[in-house]
């Protein structure tokens, strides 16, 4: 996270008016960063928790994709714990109502901030470091609290994708800025164009996202490319149907059966498919001898292009090259 982001999460915290969660006995205490205040020297102690990840679920509108989360895109993280021999930085997380489904699981927590830690935590349990707990830091949030706070941490990280970033932007611009793009861009201090583009790469269709690899794979740049090839209506169809195909041939690689096919290539195909096919080439060949080697012509953009084969010998060349001036001085 930059520093600019960091100082805005901790505005954000500090705009919070319900106090962090004090009531367990059994959590460690921790000074809060960034509280030491000028005028009294008082420090505002918070409350976090060591709890089995099991506790713990993923916020609804957690604008993470857990189910992408794999080993080797959390290879980083899960090298770092087992290097520390704990989880260095606590997950924020709040309490579930009294009466949510997910009660009936066991579960008390819903993970606002750190799946990928949440992930990290469960794997190494499940593979042989039994002594890692889950560390999490209790805050009454509301929604749109807990949306901001999500996206100021992840805004600046690569493993979160373009797209879930976008479809979170998409999701909170009606259930709490009323479909205002200003309000949003205004609480969110980006401007209105960085967060039209996002909101445009969520209406990409279904069958586009399926052209790719990964849900990682596609980026805000790509959407700026293909939205105008799926907004006219010449070209839409060409562009759905190779995308379609291309969608098939993923499939098959993550089946392990052919090479998924990378995202310029998609995008080249895409595009490809718009522009339709291309014409054939048009050619004259000029040989004296029906059997003879050609010269062949070619012309583009007002030039005339002349080939021929390297091992052509020079009588038959020179013959060709003189049935080709002929010809093109005839016409004159």
């Amino acid at each position: 996270m930059s520093k600019r982001h960091d100082a805005i999460f901790d505005d954000v915290l500090k705009g919070i008016d319900a106090k962090p969660i004090s009531d367990d006995r059994g959590g460690a205490r921790f000074l809060k960063r960034s509280n030491a205040l000028a005028e009294s020297g008082e420090r505002e102690e918070k409350l976090l928790r060591w709890v089995e990840p099991e506790v713990c679920v993923m916020w609804a509108r957690h604008n993470r994709a857990y189910a992408e989360l794999t080993p080797e895109n959390c290879d980083d993280l899960i090298s770092s714990m087992r290097a520390q021999g704990r989880q260095e930085f606590p997950a924020v997380v709040r309490r579930l109502p009294a009466g949510a489904p997910a009660r009936q699981d066991g579960a008390e927590y819903e993970v606002i901030c750190g799946a990928r830690r949440h992930f990290a935590v469960t794997w190494l349990k499940a593979h042989n470091y039994p002594q890692f707990r889950y560390l999490i830091e209790v805050r009454d949030l509301t929604d749109e609290e807990a949306f901001r706070l999500a996206d100021l941490e992840n805004r600046d990280r690569e493993d979160i994708s373009d797209l879930e970033r976008a479809r979170d932007y998409a999701g909170a611009l009606d259930h709490y800025y009323g479909g205002s793009q200003k309000a949003m861009a205004e609480r969110l201090e980006v401007s209105e164009a960085w967060l039209s583009r996002y909101l445009k790469l969520a209406e990409l269709p279904p069958a586009i996202v399926a052209a790719f690899a990964s849900i990682r794979d596609l980026r805000e740049l790509h959407a700026r490319t293909l939205r105008p090839l799926l907004s006219d209506d010449a070209t839409a169809g060409a562009v759905l149907a190779a995308a379609a195909k291309l969608a098939g041939e993923q499939a098959l690689a993550r089946q392990g059966k052919i090479a998924p096919v990378l995202a310029p290539t998609v995008v080249a195909r895409l595009k490809a498919a718009a522009e339709g096919p291309r014409p054939a080439r048009s050619s004259t060949m000029f040989r004296p001898d029906p059997k003879a080697p050609g010269l062949e012509m070619r012309r583009r953009a007002g030039k005339v292009l002349l080939e021929f084969k390297e091992s052509m010998p020079e009588a038959a060349l020179r013959a060709a090259l003189d049935a080709f001036l002929a010809a093109q001085y005839q016409k004159r």
